[in-house]
This record gives structure tokens, C-alpha cells and sequence, in this order.
């Protein structure tokens, strides 16, 4: 997956969570991509029949085998210059990205998607692994910034 890339050819709908547990502040759950192993935030396509919160709840748990509640408007992300991606097989997507808050409720177990997710798990947000999303940075940035209203960008 190549980030930044130009000319999209069509529109998707994504979600991600910036998703926390009540007792370890200031870390936030993080996957490691299978596609190009950068590490994000979780999260991915809305599928037909679903809300944006039950893409989200999903995808969390697709992803990380954990559970979350869905909270709070972060941002909306659908600038072409940052949410353009290119796949393996050339295609160039804009993504549309929400991207919510969300509170860890429970483990459930191993993540169901080895190929989507090579490793989940809690990171201290002064200690983020790399190689890290670039497109994902705002979002965190974002979420930190406890601004009452969505972003839109």
C-alpha cells in the first residue's frame, strides 16, 4: 500500500478508533498491518447493511479481538491529498475516514483476521511503534486535542 498517492479512482467509506481502557491512560490500542507491517489505529471499510459504530465495533474486533464502545466524533478525514492510498494491484482509493473515540469494555479473544493484522496490542502514546500510518498521526493528534466538536478534514 502506497500512502499519499494521486488521481483516485474511486471513494470509500472507512472507520477507525482511537480506543482506550480505563485503567492504563495514555495508552492506545494499535495494530500492526499485514499489507506493509506500519502500525494504526484500527479500523477499517464500512460494509453494506452496517452503521458507521458497528463498522467500528467490527473492525476493533476483527482486528484486535477486543470489544469497545463507541464514543465521541473524532474527526472526519477525506482530504484527497492525505486519504488517497494506492494497493498492491494499482488501485488508487480516496478514503472517507470517521474516526471515533472508543472505550475498551472486554477482551474477547484472538484477533480473526491474520490477514489484515500481524500484531495488537497497548502502546504508551509518548511511544509509538514505527513505522507508524502517516495518515493516522492527525487523527491521534486530533483525538488528543479534546476539542468538543468533530475535525473536519
Amino acid at each position: 500500500m502506497r500512502y499519499f498517492a494521486t488521481d483516485p479512482t474511486r471513494v470509500r467509506l472507512t472507520v477507525s478508533a482511537f480506543a482506550t481502557r480505563e485503567d492504563h491512560d495514555g495508552e492506545i490500542l494499535l495494530i500492526q498491518r499485514a499489507d506493509n507491517a506500519h502500525w494504526g489505529l484500527p479500523g477499517g471499510h464500512v460494509e453494506p447493511g452496517e452503521s458507521v459504530a458497528q463498522a467500528a465495533v467490527r473492525e476493533v474486533l476483527e482486528e484486535t479481538g477486543f470489544a469497545i464502545e463507541v464514543g465521541r466524533l473524532i474527526g472526519v478525514y477525506s482530504d484527497p491529498e492525505w486519504q488517497t492510498v494506492e494497493s498492491s494491484s494499482g488501485e488508487r482509493s480516496q478514503m472517507i475516514n470517521l474516526c471515533f473515540e472508543a472505550r475498551v469494555t472486554a477482551e474477547i479473544g484472538p484477533p480473526t483476521t491474520p490477514h489484515e493484522t500481524l500484531d495488537a496490542g497497548f502502546f504508551p502514546l509518548d511511544a509509538l511503534p514505527e513505522p507508524f500510518v502517516p495518515i493516522h498521526v492527525i487523527r491521534i493528534q486530533d483525538a488528543l486535542s479534546n476539542e468538543p466538536t468533530a475535525r473536519v478534514r
